[in-house]
């Protein structure tokens, strides 16, 4: 007979019974471990629901207002909010005013719950600009890198002035962070407004809903030249070490469940509290299977939540946080 690799005794008595698997659970995803990622758009007066992300819509800021109290007595303390904007142009100069849509969302926000929730802004441009890419083009439709950081600098201090606890720079441009950090130190928020930096961001084909709901699908071309190619895994880490050495104060990896492998390289390497971002498509797919009757969309996405935590995810941005945080309250 073959030696038991289990010398202490059969792992399957800590598997009988529910309470005792919750004992010996190692992996634990709780509410104020998750980050809901919310859009408020400029000239609606209703919510209009996300086709493709059943349960997302577009708010209003009223109905933004409503859907952050819900979440926060779910126990989600943490949103990640995108702007829509009414109009766009080639710069995307919506995204530095003071009065946009974004602002006014997180002024909101900050009115209604204080220190009581954290807010994150994302930084980017492509959800402001006529043209749908993340920076300002050159004559020959390529992206201007610095000129791309110098716009979300500017950004960044109209959202830290606004009540953001974090910017969260998602366009990966060369040198974003170190731009952001001395446009934020040098407008009195060094000890205000961390940034959250998209490190590991790669060039997916999982975030087609995400672009129905800001209404930043690219114009023409796509987002290859910028963004990481899928099949490099040493360059995401080398992405992130890169963006802690330029004041990054939290990490994050996009996709989450795609690339889990890099969920877990990221922390190994850096050590640095890391989100991971269980992005539109990912969401999506589960409650399409579930739609027609293929798998059971309450464990199925229980299940993904729970693997991206496993991989060594800090926090999980994810479209399903208020729906998980309620389901971990009933236990």
């Amino acid at each position: 007979m073959q030696p038991s690799p289990f010398p202490h005794g059969r792992p399957r008595r800590l598997r009988r019974t529910p309470a005792v698997r919750t004992l010996v659970r190692q992996t634990r995803l709780t509410p104020d471990r998750l980050i809901a990622p919310l859009f408020v758009k400029e000239g609606i007066t209703e919510p209009q629901p996300v086709a493709s992300m059943p349960g997302v819509a577009q708010h209003t800021v009223a109905s933004l207002r409503d859907e952050v109290k819900d979440l926060r007595a779910a126990g989600v303390g943490t949103v990640l909010l995108f702007g829509v904007p009414a109009t766009k142009d080639a710069d995307g100069s919506q995204a530095w005013n003071d009065d946009g849509v974004l602002q006014q969302g997180l002024r909101a926000l900050r009115d209604d719950h204080g220190d009581g929730v954290a807010l994150i802004a994302d930084t980017c441009l492509d959800e402001y600009t006529s043209h749908g890419h993340c920076g300002p083009l050159r004559d020959d439709g390529t992206v201007d890198n610095d000129a791309a950081n110098e716009a979300y600098a500017r950004a960044a201090v109209s959202q830290a002035g606004a009540g953001a606890d974090l910017v969260a720079p998602s366009g990966m441009m060369d040198g974003q962070v170190a731009a952001i950090r001395a446009a934020l130190d040098g407008a009195g928020f060094a000890e205000r407004t961390g940034i959250m930096a998209y490190c590991t961001k790669y060039a997916s084909a999982l975030y087609g809903p995400f672009r129905d709901a800001a209404e930043c699908a690219p114009q023409f071309g796509d987002r290859t030249t910028y963004q990481l190619d899928p099949a490099n895994a040493d360059e995401g880490v080398r992405e992130a070490l890169a963006d802690v050495a330029e004041g990054a104060d939290i990490l994050l990896v996009k996709p989450a469940v795609a690339y889990l492998d890099l969920v877990w390289r990221v922390k190994q390497a850096t050590r640095v509290p890391l989100a991971a971002y269980h992005v539109s498509g990912e969401y999506a797919m589960v409650h399409a299977a579930a739609e027609r009757g293929w798998l059971d969309g309450d464990r199925a996405m229980a299940e993904v939540l729970t693997s991206i935590a496993r991989a060594g995810a800090d926090v999980v941005i994810t479209y399903a946080a208020g729906w998980m945080a309620r389901r971990l309250a009933e236990g």
